[in-house]
C-alpha cells in the first residue's frame, strides 16, 4: 500500500489553502487516493500536471488523426516528435503491464474534479517546450545517446514489476529515461526538473479559487515545495532561448572549412587529388546517410535520394539530409487513415515504430541527419589524407 502521508502535503498562499497530492503516474492506488481526497475536500480547483497538448491527448482520443507530416518536417520537428511518442511509448506500456490507463491518476483527477463541480486549471509546462529547450542544448552525441536510450527503454520495460513503481514515483518520467544523459549534460536537470518545478509551483499558487486540490507527479513535490515562495519568470521558463553563437557560427564554419579544403586540393595537389577528395566527400557523407535511411527501413528511392541529397545538403546549413529524404518518404509511402488511427497502438513495440508509416518518416528523417552528420566528419580526415 501506498504511504498516504508521504503523498498529501499541506501548503498557504495568502488566503488559498492547496493541498497537495504527489502521486506515481502509472499507479492503481494512486489514482484511487485522488479520487478519494478529491470527492472528500470538494475544492474550488483541481490542479493537474498537464499542459494542453497532453490535456487534449487524453481529451480527444483521435488527435493523431490531425497529424500533418509534411508540416512536421518541414518545420523541422520531427526529432520533437519521435522523442514525444517515445516518451508516450515508455508510459504506456508500463501502464498496459499494470493494467491500468497511462496518467490515470491525472483521468481520474479531471473526471472527480468535474463531478464536484471544481474548475480544471493546467499546471504544467507544454512538453513540447520543455523538448525544445532540451535539445537546444544537447549536441549531436548527446541525441544520439538519448535517441537509442529511449528505443531501447522499450523493450526493457518487460522487466519492471509493481515494485518498481514505487522507486519510479519518485522521479519525473523524464528524469527517470533521461538519467544517464544528464550525468554527463548535468544542465538537462535544471531544464527537465528543476524549471518544471518553478512552473509547476507557480501555475500552483496563482490557481483560481480558494481551495485547489493539485495533482502532480511525487517527483516534483520536492521541488515545488523548495520554490513555493519564489518569484518565477514564467515568460522566460516558457520560452526557447536564442541559440548558442558558436552553434550558429559553426553551421556555416564547418561547410566553408569544407569547401576551402577541396579547392586547396585542387590548387596545390592538382586536378586527380581535387576529385579524390570529392570522391572521399560523396562516398562518406552519401553512403552514411544511405545507411541510416535503411536502419529506418526507407522506401529505395528514399535511400537514394539521401545519398544524392547528403553531400549536397551538407555544404548548406540552411538545407539537411533528412529533411529531403523524409519528404520522399511521405510522398512514396504516404501515411493512411489507418497509419494515423493504429499510432497509440503502434507506439508500443520497437516493431510498431518501424512499421507504423507515419513514425517511418520521422526515423528516416532522424536518421539520415545522424548518418550525413556523421559522413562530415568522417570525410574530414580522409580528405586531408589524400591532400
Amino acid at each position: 500500500m501506498i504511504n498516504n502521508s508521504n503523498m498529501i502535503h499541506h501548503l498557504n498562499f495568502e488566503n488559498k489553502e492547496i493541498i497537495l497530492l504527489g502521486t506515481a503516474h502509472v499507479s492503481k492506488e494512486s489514482a484511487q487516493l485522488v479520487k478519494q481526497v478529491i470527492e472528500d475536500e470538494k475544492p474550488d480547483t483541481v490542479c493537474v500536471e498537464l499542459c494542453e497538448s497532453r490535456y487534449q491527448s487524453i481529451r480527444q482520443k483521435d488527435m493523431w488523426q490531425d497529424t500533418d507530416i509534411i508540416k512536421v518536417i518541414r518545420e523541422k520537428k520531427s526529432f520533437l516528435l519521435l522523442t514525444n511518442l517515445l516518451l508516450a511509448s515508455f508510459q504506456k506500456r508500463i501502464a498496459k503491464k499494470l493494467n491500468i490507463k497511462p496518467g490515470q491518476e491525472m483521468i481520474q483527477a479531471i473526471e472527480t474534479g468535474e463531478a464536484v463541480g471544481a474548475e480544471i486549471h493546467l499546471a504544467d509546462r507544454d512538453i513540447r517546450t520543455t523538448l525544445s529547450r532540451t535539445w537546444r542544448i544537447m549536441g549531436l552525441w548527446g541525441k544520439l545517446k538519448l535517441l537509442f536510450q529511449l528505443i531501447l527503454s522499450i523493450g526493457e520495460v518487460e522487466e519492471i514489476t509493481e515494485e518498481d513503481i514505487e522507486k519510479i514515483k519518485q522521479q519525473d518520467v523524464l528524469e527517470t529515461l533521461l538519467a544517464d544523459v544528464g550525468k554527463s549534460l548535468p544542465v538537462l536537470k535544471d531544464i527537465l526538473i528543476d524549471e518544471r518545478d518553478q512552473y509547476l509551483a507557480h501555475k500552483i499558487r496563482t490557481a483560481p479559487g480558494n481551495k485547489i486540490i493539485a495533482v502532480v507527479g511525487a517527483g516534483h513535490v520536492p521541488g515545488i515545495k523548495q520554490y513555493w515562495n519564489a518569484d518565477a519568470d514564467i515568460k522566460t521558463l516558457e520560452q526557447l532561448p536564442p541559440k548558442g553563437k558558436i552553434s550558429g557560427l559553426l553551421k556555416w564554419i564547418i561547410p566553408s572549412a569544407i569547401l576551402v579544403l577541396l579547392i586547396s586540393g585542387f590548387f596545390y595537389g592538382g586536378a586527380d587529388t581535387g576529385k579524390n577528395m570529392i570522391l572521399w566527400w560523396i562516398l562518406a557523407n552519401g553512403l552514411l546517410a544511405g545507411i541510416g535511411a535503411v536502419i529506418a527501413f526507407a522506401h529505395p528511392l528514399t535511400i537514394l535520394s539521401s545519398v544524392l541529397a547528403a553531400p549536397l545538403t551538407s555544404l548548406n546549413p540552411m538545407i539537411a539530409a533528412g529533411w529531403v529524404s523524409g519528404l520522399v518518404e511521405a510522398f512514396s509511402r504516404k501515411p493512411k487513415v489507418k497509419d494515423l488511427e493504429n499510432l497509440p497502438e503502434d507506439i508500443l513495440s520497437i516493431r510498431g515504430f518501424w512499421k507504423n508509416k507515419v513514425t517511418r518518416i520521422l526515423l528516416v528523417v532522424v536518421f539520415t541527419n545522424m548518418g550525413s552528420a556523421i559522413g562530415t566528419f568522417v570525410a574530414i580526415p580522409l580528405m586531408l589524407k589524400v591532400l
